[in-house]
């Protein structure tokens, strides 16, 4: 019986083998990837899906996070980014800051960039509301490596020290440098994926300066009263969603509801004292905002806002802009 259906099976494809070799030549041409990433109109992501705090008071509108929709390009998805209106096509390199570095170490800068911008986000909102945060520690982790660099690092290393001294600061990593001739391996300790191990870098000469290749960021631990707990997916990232983050976090700390029933869309980066910064691809979030029936989108004041506002006038949309440059500033647009 079995070898029967064999049999079968075996001329089957005998007959038919050329109609499988154009099938999965077909099916390779499709799928292959291009050195190329498409952006489409967003998103939005509700905030309370990601935030939770111990005792929170609720709102009757709700805030939501806007995000770009990207896509690596295949064949018939770059020719069609010449078709459809909004589909834009940009080079690889323009997302990738050197040439060595993969889409695996853009998104693991794009994540230690969010993560960032969670804490800023947090220090803020518990700071204007009087509630408790409280640094309890530091680290070093690296997020970018020069294409001149000469080392065993990689982007998300946390840096504990450089020939045994400990490095708190990117001025301290810049003075020890200094002392070192050009050409010098430098011993350096470091912590990845929860592990400690040794790691290197050589000083090189670059314009006349002596540096590293390296740069990092700080990140805190911390402690909040009340309890917060966030919860974000493994392929969200990027410090865009900082302002809207803040706004909400606060919101649920404060008797007042800051939405008055209307649902908030919004972007833009924020920093430990409350500023805000611009952001990337804020047409692609205005797109997901209006698609999602938004009231109210808040952007970064200055191009992004202004650019919103001609996308607005050009394409009638029935949505109210308002651009900020500070958590204060926002909160109080807000009241009004």
């Amino acid at each position: 019986m079995f070898n029967k259906c064999y049999e079968k099976v075996k001329a089957f494809m005998k007959e038919n083998y050329i109609y499988f070799l154009i099938y999965f030549a077909l099916l390779i041409v499709i799928l292959w990837p291009m050195p190329y990433y498409i952006y489409i109109g967003g998103g939005t992501i509700p905030i309370d899906d990601r935030v939770t705090v111990e005792g929170q008071t609720s709102s009757e509108g709700s805030f939501h996070l806007a995000y770009v929709s990207e896509l690596r390009a295949t064949l018939p998805t770059y020719l069609l980014s010449f078709v459809i209106p909004g589909w834009d096509l940009f080079p690889m390199e323009t997302v990738q800051l050197t040439e060595d570095e993969t889409p695996e170490d853009v998104m693991e800068r794009d994540k230690i960039y969010l993560t960032d911008a969670n804490q800023n986000a947090i220090q803020v909102a518990y700071t204007k509301a009087s509630k408790t945060f409280r640094i309890t520690g530091a680290h070093n982790r690296i997020v970018y490596l020069m294409e001149e660099a000469d080392t065993s690092l990689k982007i998300g290393d946390i840096i504990l020290s450089c020939d045994g001294e400990e490095i708190d600061e990117i001025e301290t990593l810049r003075a020890l440098v200094q002392t070192k001739e050009v050409g010098t391996k430098v011993d350096v300790r470091i912590k990845r994926d929860g592990k400690e191990m040794d790691g290197y870098f050589v000083v090189q000469e670059v314009d006349g300066q002596k540096l590293a290749g390296i740069s990092f960021m700080k990140s805190i631990d911390y402690e909040t009263d009340p309890a917060l707990t966030l919860s974000f997916s493994d392929n969200e990232s990027g410090p865009s969603g900082g302002l809207l983050l803040a706004i909400s976090i606060y919101d649920k700390l404060i008797p007042e509801d800051l939405t008055q029933g209307r649902t908030i869309v919004g972007t833009g980066t924020i920093d430990a004292s409350g500023n805000v910064g611009a952001i990337g691809g804020v047409k692609y979030k205005l797109q997901g905002a209006v698609q999602s029936h938004a009231d109210i989108f808040l952007v970064p004041a200055g191009e992004n806002y202004e650019e919103c506002i001609a996308l607005q006038e050009q394409n009638h949309y029935d949505i109210k802009i308002i651009g900020v440059s500070t958590f204060d500033e926002a909160i109080e647009k807000l009241r009004n």
